[in-house]
């Protein structure tokens, strides 16, 4: 099926978080509506595509809308949303973003993340967290060298397993060793980086894919999707291909077991580096938090 591209404008881009999120961050914020990932491995799970609101009908990865105003209407909404999160939570902090990918391929063409980033430069949060599957996150290191001096940011790079392939899934969106390659180039440039091993998928070599996180990373976040989708018990993904498709590589990587297995590798291999689910995501880390406070 062909995507259905759209433009738009909005009148709000910053939203208040709830639920799991709010403990990560006082907001988020969607460049796009939708994502064309959503037809690739990190978009058979993800939560996202039960969401009705966003998705209105439309199967996921099949539509995108593009926010052409984002950054405008970011400026609008900075002070007052700043007021109202240092007096109602901790800090001004942003999660880029939680229901798309800040750096789909049509990122190149619309440049919408790209404006918004230069935005935060001249206002910028307390915190800013970006989140990606792609390897396109390093195409704007100029930015994000002003971006660190101004607040405290932080890179989520989510690689769910040392293998590119399961049986009868899509390919990623960017292969492991491109998403590593970033993740190393973004460190080398003097930024804080977490992977997330998010959704946890069956792994070949736990060990050697715990010691390439660290010689890349400063943290690794394991999430399985039981206790890490939102729903009771992983219902929502339960109702995805994925967990069959991991039951056939290793019956065991489904159930939350396998997780606590996961973090004992990690934890020896990266000890004060291993985050949980949710606590990693919002920087819970020994021994001092992630991110880098503004010069």
């Amino acid at each position: 099926m062909s995507l259905v591209l759209t433009e738009a404008r909005v009148s709000r881009i910053l939203t208040r978080t709830t639920g799991f999120l709010r403990t990560v961050s006082s907001h988020s914020l969607q460049p796009y509506r939708g994502c064309t990932f959503g037809r690739t491995l990190c978009g058979v799970g993800c939560y996202v595509r039960h969401n009705r609101w966003v998705t209105r009908g439309a199967p996921w990865g099949d539509f995108l809308e593009v926010r052409t105003n984002a950054a405008d209407a970011y400026r609008e909404q900075y002070e007052v949303e700043r007021r109202w999160a240092r007096r109602s939570r901790d800090a001004f902090t942003i999660f880029l973003s939680s229901s798309t990918d800040p750096f789909l391929p049509q990122e190149d063409r619309f440049g919408v993340t790209r404006r918004l980033l230069e935005a935060m430069c001249e206002q910028p949060p307390d915190g800013l967290i970006i989140q990606t599957h792609t390897h396109r996150v390093t195409r704007y290191l100029d930015v994000y060298a002003r971006l660190g001096a101004a607040t405290r940011l932080r890179f989520h790079v989510s690689i769910e397993s040392d293998r590119d392939r399961l049986p009868s899934l899509p390919a990623p969106a960017s292969s492991v060793a491109r998403r590593f390659e970033a993740a190393a180039a973004l460190r080398a440039a003097g930024h804080r980086v977490v992977i997330t091993v998010s959704p946890l998928l069956p792994i070949a070599d736990p060990r050697g894919f715990f010691t390439r996180i660290a010689d890349s990373a400063d943290a690794v976040v394991v999430d399985h999707f039981i206790g890490g989708d939102g729903s009771a018990g992983g219902s929502r993904t339960r109702a995805t291909a994925l967990p069959d498709a991991m039951a056939r590589i290793d019956p065991a990587s489904v159930a939350l077991e396998y997780r606590e297995r996961m973090i004992a590798i990690a934890s020896a291999v990266m000890p004060g580096r291993v985050g949980v689910s949710i606590d990693g995501f919002a920087g819970r880390f020994a021994p001092a938090p992630l991110g880098r406070a503004p010069s």
